[in-house]
């Protein structure tokens, strides 16, 4: 069979590869997509972000029909959960999307090609081991990541979970302990904790989303446990045990004391890993890190000729919103034009509520980074809207330069902190300072009249606090 010529072939069709997949068609650029799932949108939209924000999203409406609603004067009769219900239509949320992109790559003339990606020489791509070979100038390597297993709990898909299984529960366990106090154990503890399971996060660490500014996640933990969720923290798990009875961890404390603990269902959510393993890149001779990750310049060049690499397979954050930025400025990089992607102006969320968002350096990291910081805090218990919605915990910081008051970092915990932190976002591309943020107007009543306030606070002089 002879090889089908491109001159962009992208491998993988997450967030990274399907819109780098976009702009090089975009480009004028013959563009062919190669994903193994018969699914377009990678692990964010099939079994990783959109289907974990329909749970998150389903789980609070039934936490505020069962323990909000009264406070607004609203009676309910029996509130009860339909887990399969839920479940189904977090499924068509996820075909809607996945449907989407595949709309996108026949509007933008991307050939898609379901099979296995794997380079065998810098210009040609073999999909299925040789069922089809695509040849191409140009090769984007946009393979994702895949959850990380730990030797001690090996996944079996029924009581060893991964985040993927714990999307699928079809019932309300008794008691679900996670493993990994993360962005992902809190996601999904929080779904199922809402929804009536006990929920238990052990954690390595002392405290939980620990590359977060400690004062958001302090604030968070205490949150989060009036909530109900329990934490086991300084504390790690070195056995399994299962029985009659169901699931028992040994847990291995910080003074070296060993506890069990016992539950029906452990999710795994300890992180995740590049998936490089099985692209043939050593054959090729593409250079990884000590880490697994692909080696690449500043234009997402590999240390092969005409062989680039994007999203959670290169070092930086393994969020999908850094991995579709970079999938547009390899594009444009291939095509001469400048692109760029700004790594000190990505956001980052979690999902829980309240949500928790920030950008920039922490308040560590920033005097690390050798800054001299003045901060600024306001709380949304002071802001007229949030205590209108009934929605009165956490706080935006504001971290800035003490010399030449340019934003280093926002941190936000509270509602619709996922949607607010934009504002800190585009004031960090553009090089705002603190005092732009506080001269500027904001709408009244909003939450967002709380960075303000947080801003005007970074010079002690918040007006409603």
């Amino acid at each position: 069979m002879a090889a089908q010529t491109f001159d962009v072939v992208v491998v993988g069709a997450g967030p990274a590869g399907y819109v780098a997949a976009i702009r090089a068609a975009q480009l004028g650029f013959k563009t062919a997509l190669v994903e193994k799932r018969k699914t377009l949108g990678g692990t964010c939209l099939n079994v990783g972000c959109i289907p974990s924000k329909a749970l998150l999203d389903s789980s609070e409406k039934y936490h505020l029909a069962t323990h909000g609603l009264a406070a607004h004067g609203i009676t309910v009769g029996k509130v009860s959960v339909d887990v399969p219900a839920m479940i189904k239509r977090k499924d068509d949320v996820v075909a809607k999307m996945t449907g989407g992109v595949a709309f996108l790559m026949k509007k933008n003339k991307v050939t898609v090609i379901n099979g296995w990606g794997k380079l065998t020489s810098a210009t040609m791509v073999s999909v299925d081991n040789g069922a089809e070979e695509l040849t191409a100038k140009h090769i984007i390597l946009a393979a994702g990541s895949e959850v990380i297993e730990l030797p001690h709990l090996k996944f079996d898909g029924t009581d060893v979970l991964s985040s993927t299984e714990a999307l699928n529960l079809t019932s309300v366990p008794k008691h679900l302990i996670v493993v990994g106090a993360g962005v992902i154990g809190l996601e999904m503890g929080s779904v199922w904790s809402r929804l009536g399971a006990k929920v238990t996060l052990v954690d390595v660490m002392d405290r939980i989303l620990t590359v977060m500014d400690r004062d958001v996640t302090d604030e968070a933990q205490k949150i989060f446990a009036k909530q109900g969720l329990d934490f086991k923290l300084g504390a790690k798990v070195i056995g399994l045990k299962k029985d009659k009875s169901g699931l028992t961890l040994d847990i291995e404390e910080a003074g070296g004391n060993v506890t069990q603990l016992t539950g029906d269902k452990v999710l795994v959510a300890v992180g995740r890993r590049p998936n490089t393993d099985k692209l043939g890149l050593a054959d090729v001779g593409v250079k990884l890190d000590n880490r697994g990750r692909i080696e690449v310049d500043s234009h997402y060049r590999t240390n092969v000729p005409g062989v680039y690499a994007v999203g959670d397979c290169i070092q930086g954050p393994m969020l999908a919103h850094k991995a579709e930025e970079e999938g547009v400025a390899v594009a444009e990089l291939i095509a001469g034009q400048a692109g760029h992607v700004n790594y000190n102006a990505i956001p980052w969320v979690v999902y829980t509520w309240p949500e928790i968002a920030g950008v920039g350096y922490s308040e560590d990291e920033a005097k690390q980074k050798g800054h001299e910081v003045k901060v600024g805090k306001f709380t949304f218990r002071a802001n007229g809207r949030a205590t209108a919605m009934g929605e009165v915990e956490g706080f935006c910081k504001i971290i800035a330069d003490a010399t030449t008051d340019r934003l280093l970092g926002m941190h936000i915990i509270g509602a619709n902190a996922s949607e607010m932190i934009a504002e800190g976002a585009i004031a960090m591309e553009f090089a705002a300072s603190a005092e732009d943020l506080a001269r500027s107007v904001h709408a009244h009543p909003t939450l967002a009249e709380i960075m303000k306030e947080a801003a005007l606070a970074v010079d002690k002089r918040s007006l409603h606090s």
